[in-house]
């Protein structure tokens, strides 16, 4: 809990009951953590007139301060009370602490660190503490002693004109305070006041005789005499320290940075911070200044704008004037002279801050102040960096965000959401980051790149706004944070001007490129940028050079502050429609390049592109859609339709490809292939209304064999999955099919349907025989996913025919295979079958674990059918252990899952019956068992012969437990058709 007592009394934010319950706050904080006899307490809080009964009106107002607190905070003991707070929780003791840490600070010479202590120290007084007159007064003289030790540390600092106002009026308000007035003589004195400090120690003699009686003190007499023998002591910085000034917000963040620039400036005496505007490198640059030993000059250059202006700014901001170095009579040297005679033998750290417009003049100048001067480091922000010799670069970096989900106690362990928490407490009392509010917290970090500027302006704009109203205004960023602090430079003011500063920078053709270059949604590769922004690879490294993109693993992309900035730009130019033309243009081209790759042994380095163009490649495709460009559209879809079944891309697709569809009145004759290849990837999601239409509509195309096989190689395939094969070719035809002038792939491929049919069928020796000529194919082409589906069937074979361990062994190989192509849902898919092996093996636990892996990331895919089977599989292990309460509920969540579309719902569904008749029979309910197994027989039988066995067995079961032995015997003999025969004539 913060306890605050240096002004209106209040608790963690909250005011704080009636005056008398402040007061023995303020009594109790005073010594926090402390016992306080009681009588203490009641003196405090009545003085020389206590009520009767002190002891119980004491405790009343324990009781009150204990309600507003908590109990918790106000302990009694024997000898008293005690406030159960950390000292340092109070402000008071935290003022203490910061004002012996400034004391020290100037004891030891350094003035600065003790005017940011003092300062610090200061700020935390906030009025007139409610308390005693006593006490009032005893705090008061605290703090007017630390205002003295500020001020003493200032003038050190050699900040006497800004002083002399200030110490004016402390003087008016305490004319016997001696030291004051020493002060202001000083800092009359520095500003080349010789006869107003010398008029000022007179006024104070007149006022100590007047007032007192008495001559002025050492100090005040000591002052004069400098004056008078004109001493350069009263000059002299203990260390200079100039322009380096006490920030007003806490440095978050950055300590690893600040520590590597340290060690840069150890190691080099030209250190450039580069980075995009509002990334915090002024921050960085003082913060490190602030910690380097020695002298420090900070120059700001923002406002300089003529080159030959930057060393006379350097000048101004050491206070070397004219006549330090010019002699009368004489022309002074040149500036850059002048610097080099003043720092040829001077220890200092020269910070040249913003320097991007002004880069040229700010090289040669450090160029040559570095080669004349051999004790000078210079320390320089930009957002380019200045390009000389010896030159150490440290780009900095927005702050890191955490991802989506991020708990709250661990987002703060995030630099960019420790910051926006810090400032968004200051800006709206009582917020705290929580479970509530993080990810709106979240959200606004992220849209704003981790800028710190951006977070700062946004984090401001919560005194008028609440966080959840602020993160739905993000996106129209420029308008939402255009008001800053009043008194920054004016391009950090409001975030467009921060952009703004940088665009104005550019030449003609950089701003070209950058504008261009926003059409790219996840950034580009070289080749790719020049050739749709129609501008040389020269120009776009000219934008790295100078922040305003950034270069990783050979992707040139833009912070989204500066993108969208560039992109209304590119709206301002008119050139929005010819480069999104040229940009879909250019993606199309790469899916055509890539689509067949797709299916050989180049198979990973081409989906590793696409992942990487993923984003850019939808975009053209919305632009299709947007457009009207129906054909454009649909030769994208086709090629892309390989990649996205691959990868498991299954809702995007298919929403981007039924979004496409309702431009598409009719079957486009022209592009029928494609066309079905767009009804089928925007069945992928579910099948309703239109688009059952559109693939009744496909029946005809595929019922003869006059299209097969199809130009477009992976149309054969999810013709044959989703519709089925030509209606005039059963499976021995299937099967002699000709395959001279097929692809590989699809020569492959037409070994797989014979295969599957004819194992539904229970001829298994055929199925074997296409299955393993399917996977010589495969991997003769090196098709990973090919080899798999292949493998799939040989599962079925080895699992049906009671080699389960074999069957666990290809399951194994599939897995791997799935996971080496990245597809989410064939990963899901083959730990099912893996699970159902370590099911028929015994090895439960494992089988467990792997259905529970497969529905999370069936869930992360969006595949409902692995979802519905992973979640059957635990039914069946739940009703293998005993549990059929459990199996029951979860074989009922299994077919809510279960796509009545989908391939493979007829399969999920039949193995649900099963466990349904399994689960009948373990309940002995053997006549509901009964029909469950008999209705999947006859459905079952002539079609999914290995299903079929299994009801069979599920009969003869029934049958034995019903005391019908020799019925059971019969059935688990017969084949489906003759056990259909047995059953029915019973």
């Amino acid at each position: 809990m913060l306890v605050e007592i240096l002004g209106p009394v209040r608790a963690d934010g909250l005011e704080v009951g009636g005056p008398r319950v402040r007061a023995l706050l303020v009594l109790l904080a005073m010594e926090a953590g402390r016992v306080i006899p009681a009588d203490q307490l009641i003196d405090g809080l009545y003085g020389e007139h206590p009520p009767d009964d002190a002891a119980n009106a004491l405790q009343s107002q324990v009781s009150r301060l204990r309600r507003a607190l908590g109990r918790q905070f106000v302990e009694h003991t024997a000898a008293g009370y005690r406030l159960a707070v950390d000292p340092l929780q109070v402000d008071l003791h935290r003022f203490e602490q910061l004002a012996a840490e400034g004391r020290r600070a100037l004891a030891e010479g350094d003035p600065s660190a003790a005017d940011s202590a003092l300062s610090q120290a200061l700020d935390l007084w906030r009025g007139v503490p409610e308390a005693a007159p006593a006490i009032v007064t005893r705090l008061a003289e605290r703090r007017l002693a630390v205002v003295e030790d500020g001020i003493e540390a200032r003038l050190d600092l050699g900040r006497h004109r800004e002083l002399v106002a200030e110490l004016s009026e402390l003087v008016h308000e305490h004319p016997l305070r001696e030291r004051l007035r020493a002060q202001l003589i000083r800092a009359l004195y520095g500003s080349g006041r010789q006869a107003d400090a010398l008029a000022s120690y007179e006024e104070g003699r007149r006022i100590l005789d007047e007032e007192l009686g008495v001559e002025p003190g050492p100090e005040l007499a000591a002052a004069q005499l400098a004056v008078l023998r004109a001493d350069p002591a009263l000059n002299a910085l203990k260390s200079t320290r100039q322009g380096l000034r006490a920030q007003l917000t806490s440095f978050v963040g950055r300590a690893d940075e600040l520590a590597t620039v340290e060690t840069m400036l150890g190691e080099t005496r030209l250190v450039t911070l580069i980075g995009a505007g509002g990334a915090g490198k002024t921050r960085l640059a003082v913060e490190a200044a602030g910690r380097a030993p020695g002298d420090v000059c900070v120059v700001e250059l923002a406002t300089v704008l003529d080159d030959a202006e930057v060393p006379v700014a350097v000048l101004e901001a050491l206070g070397i004037r004219e006549a330090a170095v010019g002699t009368a009579g004489r022309s002074v040297l040149d500036p850059t002279a002048r610097l080099v005679t003043a720092l040829a033998e001077r220890k200092l750290l020269l910070v040249l801050d913003n320097c991007e417009h002004l880069v040229g003049a700010a090289a040669e100048l450090a160029d040559r102040l570095l080669s004349a001067c051999p004790s000078l480091r210079v320390l320089a922000t930009s957002r380019e960096a200045l390009g000389i010799t010896g030159e150490a670069i440290y780009p900095v970096s927005p702050l890191r965000v955490p991802a989506s989900g991020t708990p709250a106690d661990q987002a703060l362990d995030y630099p960019a959401v420790r910051l926006f928490a810090d400032r968004a407490a200051a800006a709206r009392q009582g917020f705290t980051l929580d479970e509530g509010n993080i990810e709106v917290v979240l959200r606004i970090c992220r849209a704003l790149d981790g800028l710190p500027l951006a977070i700062e302006l946004a984090a401001a704009r919560l005194r008028t706004l609440p966080p959840a109203e602020l993160a739905t205004r993000i996106d129209d960023r420029f308008r939402l944070l255009a008001r800053g602090s009043r008194t920054a430079m004016p391009r950090h003011q409001t975030l467009r001007a921060v952009v703004a500063w940088s665009w104005e920078l550019l030449d003609a053709e950089e701003q070209a490129m950058a504008r261009r270059l926003t059409v790219f949604v996840g950034g580009a590769r070289l080749a790719a940028a020049t050739e749709v922004c129609g501008l040389p690879e020269e120009v776009l490294l000219s934008l790295v050079d100078k922040s305003l993109v950034e270069e990783l693993d050979g992707r040139y992309r833009m912070l989204e502050t500066i993108r969208a900035f560039c992109a209304e730009e590119l709206a301002a130019a008119g050139e929005v429609a010819t480069v999104r033309q040229a940009h879909a243009d250019h993606y199309l081209r790469l899916a055509e390049s890539t689509e067949a790759t797709l299916r050989g042994a180049d198979q990973l380095e081409a989906l590793a592109l696409l992942d990487e163009e993923r984003d850019d490649l939808n975009a053209a495709l919305r632009w299709a859609i947007e457009e009207g460009r129906t054909t454009f559209g649909l030769r994208l879809v086709a090629n892309l339709a390989c990649y996205w079944w691959l990868r498991g891309h299954r809702v995007t697709s298919a929403t981007l490809a039924a979004d496409l569809l309702r431009q598409v009145p009719r079957p486009a004759e022209k592009a029928w292939e494609e066309y079905a290849l767009c009804v089928l990837v925007a069945s992928w999601a579910g099948v309703t209304g239109e688009l059952r239409e559109r693939l009744d509509g496909l029946r005809p195309f595929a019922a003869s064999m006059a299209h097969f096989p199809y130009g477009i190689d992976i149309l054969n395939m999810l013709m044959s999955v989703f519709i089925g094969p030509p209606a005039d070719l059963d499976v021995e035809d299937m099967a002699a099919f000709p395959r001279e002038g097929l692809s590989p792939w699809v020569g492959a491929l037409t070994h797989m349907g014979p295969a599957f049919v004819w194992f539904n069928l229970g001829q298994h020796a055929l199925a074997r025989q296409g299955f393993q000529r399917g996977l010589e194919g495969f991997r003769a082409v090196g098709d990973r996913w090919g080899i798999t589906l292949a493998l799939s069937g040989l599962i079925d074979l080895e699992f049906e025919e009671g080699h389960h361990a074999g069957a666990l062994a290809l399951a194994d190989e599939a897995l791997a295979l799935s996971e080496q192509i990245g597809s989410v849902a064939d990963v899901a898919e083959y730990l099912c079958r893996r699970a159902d092996c370590l099911v028929a093996l015994g090895e439960y636990e494992q089988a467990e674990s792997c259905y529970h892996r497969s529905a999370d990331l069936s869930r992360r895919a969006g595949s409902v059918e692995s979802l519905s089977r992973a979640i059957l599989g635990m039914g069946e292990l739940a009703l293998i252990s005993g549990d059929p309460d459990r199996a029951e509920d979860l074989i009922s969540q299994s077919m809510t899952h279960n796509p009545a579309d989908w391939y493979s719902s007829v399969f999920i569904q039949a193995r649900a019956e099963l466990a349904l008749g399994r689960l009948a029979m373990e309940r002995g309910d053997l006549g509901d068992a009964h029909d469950r197994f008999l209705g999947l027989l006859l459905r079952c039988a002539e079609s999914i012969v290995p299903t079929a066995h299994q009801a069979v067995r599920g009969l003869a079961e029934v049958a034995g437990r019903e005391g019908d032995s020799a019925l059971a015997e019969r059935l688990l003999t017969a084949s489906p058709a003759e056990a259909l025969e047995i059953v029915s004539a019973r």
